[in-house]
């Protein structure tokens, strides 16, 4: 495991500042005052993920979820508190999963090192880390997020969905700051993980007027993904692997997207529309210049909306 991640970082090495944001943040952040966080939350994600392989995608999921609602301060890991429903018990994050594994590092970079790490570098490094272990690119995480106050349910309704098109996505992303290129990359993360029905059932059963299924799905996907999700379904729990090697991080999402094989809508508008097409068929055909630029969005991202001066949370479900 580590050796791998020695490897991708040779390979990888970014630069420090990235003018995403007002922030300037910093990958020695911790030097001083919590020097082994990174191997600390390394090992805490190692162990976790060893355990349970849902572990790598849930915790990637979180850090988008995070990142797209009030910037990257972890408002998503604040449970709800009477007069408030909370952003992860809002129906686009019900299915978000493994916050025990935040907590656990939490617990451990308390013990030593005492209110110095943030929840929000907690999450933006074990992004990093589960990209990794799977067997994606190393990049340096920069640190020094401050964790946020608020977490309101109803801003959820921000975050991009399954069902949207290419133009939808690229406000979405241009919101915070972010390219086209950065969108098509960043849902590359889609290369791992798993989706329940709910996300793309829309696509089988009269989809359309014209169409009673998604004409942009292949034929053989559409009866697979139909048999998988029959109507009525009895099974809360059925769904679909993103792509077939779901447990590496890898380029195979978009080579299925080049064959009509994404199993959400969003994503395979991004073949389907001039603006991302050319941008997805390179990362098909280069797996390398796809770690690249994920590596260089994922960094962008978590610059995104970032707090610099507030508070560390001493528990990561509950403000100070």
């Amino acid at each position: 495991m580590f050796q791998t991640m020695a490897k991708n970082a040779t390979v990888l090495f970014l630069m420090m500042i990235v003018c995403v944001s007002e922030a300037v943040l910093d990958t020695n952040y911790y030097s001083k005052t919590c020097p082994n966080a990174e191997k600390i939350i390394l090992q805490t994600v190692y162990n976790a993920s060893i355990h349970d392989p849902k572990v790598p995608a849930r915790l990637l999921r979180l850090f988008f979820h995070d990142c797209f609602i009030r910037g990257c301060d972890a408002s998503v890991l604040i449970d709800s508190a009477p007069g408030n429903q909370a952003e992860k018990d809002a129906p686009p994050n019900i299915s978000l999963r493994s916050f025990y594994v935040i907590d656990e590092a939490k617990s451990k970079l308390e013990t030593a090192c005492p209110h110095s790490v943030s929840c929000a570098d907690i999450v933006a490094i074990a992004a990093r880390d589960v990209v990794t272990l799977s067997g994606g690119p190393y990049w340096s995480v920069l640190k020094g997020r401050k964790d946020g106050k608020i977490s309101n349910a109803s801003e959820t309704i921000n975050l991009p969905a399954p069902t949207f098109n290419v133009s939808q996505l690229i406000q979405s992303f241009a919101n915070r700051g972010l390219q086209v290129k950065d969108l098509v990359a960043l849902s590359g993360a889609h290369t791992l993980g798993f989706s329940h029905c709910s996300s793309f059932q829309s696509r089988l059963r009269n989809f359309s007027s014209l169409h009673d299924t998604d004409p942009t799905l292949e034929s053989g996907f559409t009866q697979i993904l139909k048999n998988k999700c029959p109507k009525p379904n009895l099974d809360k729990n059925a769904g679909q692997f993103l792509d077939p090697t779901s447990s590496t991080f890898d380029n195979v999402y978009y080579k299925r997207l080049l064959e009509g094989k994404g199993v959400f809508g969003s994503d395979q508008s991004l073949f389907g529309d001039s603006r991302t097409k050319t941008i997805v068929e390179s990362f098909a055909n280069d797996q390398n210049l796809f770690f690249k630029e994920f590596a260089a969005s994922m960094v962008k991202l978590g610059n995104v909306g970032v707090i610099e001066n507030g508070n560390v949370r001493f528990n990561c479900r509950v403000v100070n």
